[in-house]
């Protein structure tokens, strides 16, 4: 199969190297000529832990016109915040109809791509998809080299059209279909964002510890003190409450972490500790972070912004936001996902129905 993955960081470092020594014909595609130089010279990808190995790549390039050539499926792994702008390169230069899949799309990753491809292009219609999470637990370690340190089972995925789910999972390739589940609405992928209960609250609240050049701690293991826990597990239950609002409840964030980690606890802080792939994760250098700059304006400021519309109180998600824009001295309110235009789902009747809509 004919392959593009955008982004070469962590994700998409690990998709490339994974669905090229499954046998996939791969474009690895990323906007920095800079971060890929030495890729674009050898075409090799250093891979260790549970996939491992030296595997070649097909085609590495900065060009966007041949990375969307002829592809069968489009795999974007940048970070949230560019969905926009890939939106817009996509669609000024693909010449073909195929799948675009976002891993993950975090909160309206769909929407907003969607809105954005239409302005460019309207004779080339495209599927679009977005899964909740990634399926790789993975850290690029070099330019050229990722440790895949786990694959995630039954992530949920999701088109606009959720009866449409199993024939999205069958056209990827074959490698990935077995670590994919239908969600039953766009709500579960988009609601369903964990990554925004897992990063932000976390990473701010250990700021002091995180800029200490001197110390380096395990994100999960001593970022998330049981306190801190209790915390994000408050966040977590105004998402729940805002997929309740919408029309359908998601799981939490503790019951994501059993089904997807085979893990317990009676917290999430006690299934975070007892998460053996964890163990090995530092924490970021800085706040200056995808955890942060990602996970704020793409996950927390749209959940935030639909619960209000529907009435909901969402103080803790607030607290986090703007503990996050005072600390980076950033309005994430204003530059990230606000419900402007298509987005507002709780208003836009035509978009709510799509976001509700299940498998029957």
């Amino acid at each position: 199969m004919n392959v593009t993955v955008m982004g070469a960081g962590n994700s998409g470092l690990a998709m490339a190297t994974h669905l090229s020594k499954e046998g996939n014909h791969v474009t690895l595609w990323n906007r920095s000529k800079e971060t890929i130089g030495k890729l674009l010279e050898t075409h090799v990808i250093y891979c260790k832990g549970v996939i491992d190995g030296e595997v070649k790549i097909h085609l590495v390039t900065d060009d966007i016109g041949k990375a969307v050539e002829n592809p069968d499926v489009i795999l974007i792994t940048t970070p949230a915040n560019s969905h926009k702008e890939m939106a817009e390169q996509i669609a000024m230069h693909i010449k073909k109809e195929t799948l675009i899949v976002l891993n993950p799309g975090r909160t309206f990753g769909a929407l907003e791509f969607q809105e954005n491809y239409e302005k460019y292009n309207q004779t080339f219609k495209q599927t679009i998809a977005e899964t909740q999470t990634i399926i790789y637990t993975c850290r690029k370690t070099k330019e050229d080299a990722v440790n895949i340190i786990a694959l995630k089972s039954d992530v949920l995925i999701s088109t606009f059209d959720a009866k449409e789910n199993e024939k999205i999972i069958l056209r990827l390739p074959e490698c990935l279909q077995k670590y994919f589940i239908p969600a039953r609405s766009m709500i579960e992928t988009s609601i369903g964002n964990v990554g925004m209960i897992l990063h932000c609250a976390p990473l701010l609240l250990n700021t002091g510890w995180t800029e200490n050049e001197s110390n380096i701690y395990k994100y999960y293991y001593d970022g998330i003190t049981p306190s801190v826990g209790r915390l994000i597990e408050k966040i977590d239950q105004e998402r729940v409450l805002v997929s309740k609002e919408l029309g359908l409840e998601v799981e939490t964030t503790q019951e994501w972490m059993k089904r997807t980690y085979h893990v317990q606890g009676q917290s999430l802080y006690e299934c975070i500790q007892n998460n053996e792939i964890y163990k090995s994760i530092l924490a970021p250098g800085s706040i200056n972070h995808r955890y942060i700059f990602e996970d704020v304006p793409c996950g927390l400021v749209p959940l935030e912004a639909t619960g209000k519309k529907l009435g909901l109180e969402m103080k803790n998600t607030s607290l986090i936001i703007d503990l996050a824009s005072s600390l980076t001295d950033v309005n994430f309110r204003k530059t990230g996902r606000n419900l402007s235009s298509r987005l507002d789902v709780s208003q836009n009747n035509d978009f709510r129905d799509l976001f509700q809509r299940r498998n029957e």
